[in-house]
């Protein structure tokens, strides 16, 4: 039935840690939006185009200048910075849907980024909170539960691959592993619904 049907996005859990300086929730999330939008598209476009395509592509959104122009600047920089290269490399996919049947109910959600490789699939979910922790066991519980149900729906699907996932602070370009371990032990949460 459609009402089993949860997005991993929406599995209960804090998303962010406190504070989460100078943005109001509505602000933060067109802001998650726009920069999410720039980094799906902007690698398809040279360079020197990128001011005129994030243009379009926020247009829809209704963004204030200031906003639009931090995203900019922000994909900007995650996407000039040659550590994380192999993210936005052509043989990357991006925007992956993802559906499995999960102990809690059927999932429904879209993969930021999506690595295949002859052994290994990673999972990289793109997050633009502005306070992000330093250790991977200090990430929200709420991102924890998505992680760990990207993880258990790939499992489903690539059986045979290492199952890996990753979330890119974009406010830092900091890339950051998460233990098989530490998601596991998320999804064992009773928080869940």
């Amino acid at each position: 039935p459609q009402s089993d049907i949860v997005s991993p996005s929406d599995l209960g859990g804090a998303k962010a840690l406190p504070p989460e300086l100078g943005m109001d929730e509505d602000t933060a999330k067109a802001d998650g939006n726009a920069v999410h939008l720039l980094l799906e598209h902007l690698p398809e476009h040279p360079k020197e185009s990128w001011q005129d395509v994030s243009g379009r592509l926020l247009a829809a959104l209704v963004l204030d200048d200031g906003l639009q122009s931090s995203a900019l600047d922000e994909a900007r920089q995650v996407l000039g910075n040659t550590a994380l290269a192999d993210l936005f490399h052509p043989d990357t996919l991006a925007e992956v849907a993802i559906t499995a049947p999960l102990p809690f109910g059927r999932i429904h959600g879209v993969i930021d980024r999506l690595i295949v490789s002859d052994t290994s699939v990673t999972a990289v979910d793109f997050k633009t909170n502005r306070a992000t922790p330093n250790r991977p066991q200090d990430t929200p519980a709420g991102l924890l539960f998505q992680m760990g149900a990207y993880a258990a729906a790939l499992r489903q699907i690539y059986p045979k691959y290492d199952i890996r996932t990753e979330i890119l602070w974009t406010a830092t370009g900091h890339r950051m592993a998460l233990s098989d371990t530490l998601i596991t032990k998320a999804l064992e949460s009773p928080d869940l619904p």
